[in-house]
């Protein structure tokens, strides 16, 4: 694992961000045995909680799905469950007080100490605000980014153009992929940032589906053992 940091404390500003407000980014955990569900407290209060109010169950999972989206989210959860497989997401949920929520959500096979899948864990991102960013935009701003950007800020650069979230949010995630696939921040870094300026550049007009997967899976690209974390 990699020892915590604390995470960087730079402006939006120069990632041509102001128009965005910091989003929030929560990470949860789903047990297939019991059906158990953990919620980060951003987790909870996304759906509007206040930390340590809920243990969540699949049925109050569900219940706060978008009537519209429910189907689909239930149909990714059966899925899951019968084919313990990574999966990503995006739909709505309403919160408490009836507030719509447009909410990406990333994870991948959570696995016991001998290997078994037991499990799914990853994060929420709340991304309402940004519904409207277009494609277009997306590229050409990864495009500045990776031309003025050192490799860690690069790659954070890109998690707030492509998700809508503050600077630290991006962090966490970056963080938190480094610990679950055990592989030195910097080296993930590098990954993502080239991964996501290749699809940037495709011909294709790439979605945010595509820049998922670039994130939930960049440490399968990485080869060399040396970029893995020491023990």
């Amino acid at each position: 694992m990699v020892a915590d940091q604390d995470p960087a404390t730079e402006s939006d500003g120069g990632y041509g961000l102001a128009d965005v407000r910091p989003q929030q980014v929560g990470q949860f955990r789903f047990y297939f045995a019991d059906e158990r569900w953990e919620w980060s407290d951003e987790v909870q209060m996304m759906h509007g909680y206040e930390p340590g109010t809920v243990s969540p169950t699949t049925e109050l999972v569900l219940s706060h799905k978008h009537p519209d989206d429910y189907q689909q989210v239930a149909t990714t959860l059966d899925d899951v469950r019968q084919h313990h497989q990574a999966f990503s997401t995006r739909h709505r949920i309403v919160d408490t007080s009836g507030q719509i929520h447009h909410v990406i959500v990333v994870a991948d096979k959570l696995l016991d100490d001998t290997g078994e899948v037991i499990g799914t864990e990853g994060f929420y991102v709340d991304v309402t605000p940004s519904e409207d960013r277009n494609q277009k935009q997306f590229s050409e701003a990864i495009a500045e980014i990776a031309e003025n950007r050192a490799t860690i800020e690069q790659a954070k650069g890109m998690l707030m153009v492509v998700y809508g979230i503050e600077s630290n949010a991006a962090f966490d995630l970056l963080r938190w992929r480094s610990q679950e696939a055990n592989i030195k921040l910097r080296v993930l870094a590098e990954q993502v940032v080239a991964d996501f300026v290749a699809l940037s550049q495709s011909d294709s007009s790439p979605s945010r589906a595509a820049y998922d997967n670039l994130l939930l899976t960049a440490d399968r690209r990485l080869q060399t053992p040396q970029q893995t974390q020491s023990p």
